[in-house]
């Protein structure tokens, strides 16, 4: 089975064109502007990168060649392969077994596995743990490895730099497996510490600043707050005098950007500007190509003065989530996994991330001539998801269809 055959049924017959039209007409992939697409009286607004990155095809690839390659044998998914239910709902109707949630959860016990089932590791990759259980039970000759080359990347990234003697802060959520891998994978070679967002780095820095570090109370306070999110023997005496960041490579950029600036302003004011590089490793940002332009492209498609932004995607995709949050600083937003949640013209049930539920709203498209919707997706979500959801909003405008060739309705800006 070839590339080409596994992702074509994740293809559309729209979005997809028009990723192949901008890829044409910007083969140097400088322009972020978005593609406009005018049916009338609405008008939908596509930043310029949204879908499938190459990590997630990459994973897509190996599972089904596994798939291919292993007829009539048992296939374990260590947890879901990407965030986005549509995926793995179509893996497991494919016979795919899963052994943990997405939060970790065990719902397999590994003596349920057999010497010859297969094992596909997920595009987050897994962790030292994990992978010495499995060879353990002596289950490694039928291992498919997922893991996307940007999380390999973070990895060789930290061991490089806790050989040099840094401690390693891993900008990300410390429940998300990709951070849970990455946290696994640090630790064996430098003192590693988690960190969510800039408030826990600047309660962080109070304890790299503090004259009382050394006091055992002081120290308690450390391990209390920062409880599950450091490694084995960390001392805050002497793990925090060197400094290195890495992050979970779906964060925001700019927030994992504002946390370096911050902790290296802290470093100088401690040691002077002119130890700074021996407290402080002024690494490049980790973040993913993907999730870098999936960001760009959605902060250029905001200048369009749009009424509002419907985001596609696994509830639980960390990249999608904070798409929605940049889009949510300016305009209504709409969290939604599939066309079932346009309910109707006035009512869509949508995800919101505050409140970490579902919920329904009323008259979320705006009564006017013309109406001007982002309409985007996170890097785990299949084309074929994206343009289901365009017919449907499509549907609720009387006179308006999906052309016969893509000019007919293109517009760049």
């Amino acid at each position: 089975m070839t590339k080409r055959q596994i992702l074509s049924s994740y293809t559309s017959p729209l979005i997809t064109e028009i990723k192949r039209y901008r890829n044409l007409e910007d083969r140097n992939k400088k322009d972020f502007s978005p593609t406009i697409l005018n049916f009338g009286k609405v008008e939908l607004i596509i930043p310029r990168y949204l879908g499938f990155c190459f990590g997630v095809e990459n994973a897509l690839e190996i599972i089904y060649k596994a798939i291919d390659e292993n007829p009539g044998k048992k296939i374990y998914l260590l947890s879901e392969i990407i965030h986005n239910p549509f995926v793995n709902e179509d893996l497991k109707k494919k016979g795919v077994n899963f052994i943990f949630t997405s939060n970790g959860e065990q719902i397999l016990n590994w003596e349920n596995l057999k010497e010859n089932d297969i094992i596909v590791i997920p595009a987050f990759g897994t962790t030292v743990e994990i992978e010495k259980i499995i060879s353990d039970l002596g289950l490694t000759r039928y291992v498919y490895n997922t893991t996307c080359p940007f999380v390999e990347k973070v990895w060789k990234k930290a061991e490089m730099l806790g050989k040099q003697g840094f401690t390693i802060l891993v900008h990300g959520k410390y429940k998300h497996e990709e951070t849970r891998a990455t946290f696994s994978h640090s630790k064996r070679y430098a003192p590693t510490l988690i960190v969510r967002d800039i408030e826990e780095v600047k309660i962080l820095s109070n304890f790299i600043l503090s004259e009382e570090i050394n006091n055992p109370s002081k120290q308690q306070e450390f391990f209390n707050y920062f409880k599950e999110k450091y490694s084995k023997g960390f001392n805050p005496t002497k793990h925090l005098e060197k400094i290195a960041i890495v992050n979970q490579t779906t964060m925001l950029a700019t927030e994992t950007k504002e946390i370096s600036d911050f902790i290296k302003s802290v470093m100088i004011k401690k040691y002077g500007i002119e130890n700074i590089n021996e407290h402080f490793a002024d690494t490049k940002d980790t973040l993913c190509y993907a999730t870098h332009n999936n960001q760009k492209s959605i902060l250029k498609a905001l200048e369009s003065n749009a009424d509002f932004a419907i985001v596609i995607g696994g509830y639980n995709s960390s990249n999608t989530s904070h798409i929605v949050e940049l889009c949510q600083e300016k305009i209504p937003t709409y969290f939604i996994s599939s066309e079932e949640n346009l309910i109707s013209k006035t009512v869509i049930k949508f995800f919101d991330i505050k409140k970490n539920l579902e919920v329904e709203t009323a008259n979320y498209i705006p009564e006017k001539e013309k109406v001007k919707i982002i309409l985007t997706s996170g890097a785990s979500c299949p084309d074929i998801v994206i343009d289901r959801i365009m017919k449907k909003i499509l549907s609720f405008f009387p006179d308006t269809k999906l052309p016969e060739k893509l000019e007919e309705i293109i517009q760049l800006k």
